[in-house]
């Protein structure tokens, strides 16, 4: 009988085919057929797996409507120098149509260190904006409703605190802490994988954290306590299948401490979001964008029984690859970011930020930043998509992707669990030792010029000039705010300060929840500073042991 199967009539040309001299492989390492074809469609087309938008297992989004109800929200994630200059970027990307607020601290902030301490010289506003007591969080937002704006702040480590500062600003602006609306990242465990900004031991830092949630789902319903976040994880090295897994793997980890802490996984569970990169390989982050819906939904579902279906929503925000980013023809990066937007539009995300052509070389200039924004209104508005749900939905090679990336992930999880669980896992390097093992095989593939960075390891000018103008911070940055924490201090009731910080070290020693000491703390203008040295007394620091 002759052979009727399309696919192994064509099979034979494309064997006799000269192929390029190239790697058909993902961003991240991954085989790639030629061809896909509803063979690979097998098992992965019924309800259970695809399902429609806004209903379980969410594969194709979180809500019915998706863009055709509401847009993402365009959140640009800024901050340099002073909280004043800050705010004044602020209020430019909101005039030209940003959406949504998303603070950049500078790395002393990051770190729980006062713009005057010995470790900051030369850091502070570099980075971000330098926060160290309740007058910098005025200034950061003084003109800006806290009560009618969303606001995303990324901190970790001093997360509690730095939200402390934030709630009681929103207090002296009269905004009630049930209508604000925001997320705060406070994922310690990512940076003991990833980025490397910890205080105390991973212990300490999650009864913080649940201390936060717990905080929250009585007094502050409306914001996200978490974002648990691969972006970082991503940005060091890890491939997509890692970023997603170490990812998810953290999520659960928090929503087990949380339980163990005496919270209903749906009191808590609804206000967990996501964060995740989106990297240059446009298909294999559309998959992972896809996989985290369904993964997150069946795990709340079936393992830790949430009941209520707003906690198996994987809801996230992305934001385009800082690490794809090119100090070499800085201009392309525009084209990067593009690419890398309309991934993570694809993808389902709720907020998006995209990165300004010259992050390579410094903060982003206003007209950089700009054009950023402008990517995403031109995707909004001029391309089409978001007028189609999951455009990809059904594709052979988005939906056999998507399961790969499922299945790759599931095997990292059981391989977590067998070291005992995250914690376990990050005393023991295993997170550290293959997101260093992955970045090594992907900057080998770039010696050898299996993949190519346009620019970078190939296609190169034979001069490289700059000539794009580059935001410069000051030094009379870090003066300027040495200065005003000094005047700070001068100023405040520091007996009331002292009484306050001791109270939190005698809290911390118990099991009581220290968001209300902590707010003590910040409306007594107790700095970022202090108020992480108290904790300290009680908690004790970390050091990481060497990973070889």
């Amino acid at each position: 009988m002759a052979n009727t199967d399309p696919k192994k009539t064509w099979e034979p040309k494309f064997g006799r085919s000269e192929l390029r001299d190239a790697d058909f492989t993902s961003i991240s390492g991954r085989p790639l057929r030629p061809l896909y074809t509803a063979d690979d469609l097998a098992g992965l087309d019924g309800d259970d797996v695809l399902g429609f938008p806004g209903e379980y297992p969410y594969t194709r989004g979180v809500h019915p409507s998706m863009y055709r109800g509401k847009l993402w929200t365009m959140r640009q994630f800024s901050g340099m120098g002073t909280a004043e200059q800050t705010n004044a970027r602020y209020k430019f990307l909101l005039e030209k149509g940003q959406t949504g607020l998303s603070v950049a601290f500078d790395n002393p902030t990051l770190y729980g260190r006062d713009s005057d301490h010995a470790l900051s010289v030369g850091e502070v506003g570099k980075t971000g904006v330098a926060v160290d007591t309740l007058a910098d969080m005025e200034r950061l937002f003084d003109g800006i409703p806290l009560g009618r704006v969303s606001t995303s702040m990324t901190i970790n480590a001093p997360a509690a605190w730095i939200f402390a500062m934030f709630l009681a600003n929103a207090e002296k602006q009269g905004a009630p802490f049930a209508g604000l609306r925001g997320t705060l990242q406070n994922d310690i465990l990512k940076e003991y994988i990833a980025q490397k900004e910890w205080i105390f031991p991973p212990l300490p830092h999650l009864r913080l954290i649940t201390d936060l949630m717990a905080f929250c789902a009585g007094h502050v319903p409306q914001w996200n306590t978490i974002s648990v976040s691969g972006y970082h994880i991503r940005e060091a090295g890890s491939t997509a299948a890692q970023e997603l897994a170490f990812t998810l793997a953290d999520g659960f980890e928090y929503v087990e401490r949380a339980v163990a802490a005496g919270m209903d996984v749906d009191d808590f569970a609804p206000r967990l979001s996501f964060f995740f990169n989106a990297h240059m390989d446009f298909f294999e982050e559309i998959a992972k964008m896809r996989a985290a819906r369904r993964i997150w939904a069946r795990r709340l579902k079936d393992k830790y029984k949430a009941k209520s279906p707003r906690s198996w929503l994987c809801r996230f925000h992305v934001q385009t690859a800082g690490c794809s980013l090119t100090a070499q023809q800085p201009e392309l990066n525009i084209v990067r970011t593009a690419l890398e937007a309309l991934s993570g539009v694809l993808g389902g995300c709720q907020s998006l930020h995209t990165n300004s052509m010259d992050e390579a070389l410094a903060l982003p200039s206003e007209k950089a930043v700009e054009i950023a924004l402008r990517t995403q209104q031109i995707i909004a508005h001029e391309s089409g998509v978001p007028h189609v749900i999951d455009p990809l939905g059904g594709s052979y090679y988005v939906e056999k992707l998507t399961a790969e990336l499922e299945e790759e992930a599931e095997r990292i999880f059981h391989k977590i669990d067998e070291l005992g669980g995250v914690v376990p896992a990050i005393e023991q390097g295993f997170f550290q030792r293959e997101i260093t093992r992955a970045a090594y095989e992907y900057q080998m593939a770039l010696f050898r010029k299996r993949k190519v960075i346009v620019g970078v390891n190939d296609f190169r000018n034979a001069e490289e000039t700059l000539e794009i103008p580059i935001l410069e911070i000051d030094e009379s940055v870090e003066r300027d705010q040495v200065r005003a924490l000094h005047e700070v201090k001068a100023r405040r009731d520091n007996g009331a300060v002292r009484r306050s910080l001791a109270a939190l070290t005698k809290a911390a020693a118990t099991p009581e929840n220290l968001m209300p000491r902590l707010l003590d703390c910040a409306r007594v203008y107790a700095t970022l500073g202090e108020t992480s040295d108290a904790l300290t007394v009680a908690f004790g620091e970390y050091m990481e042991k060497p990973i070889f």
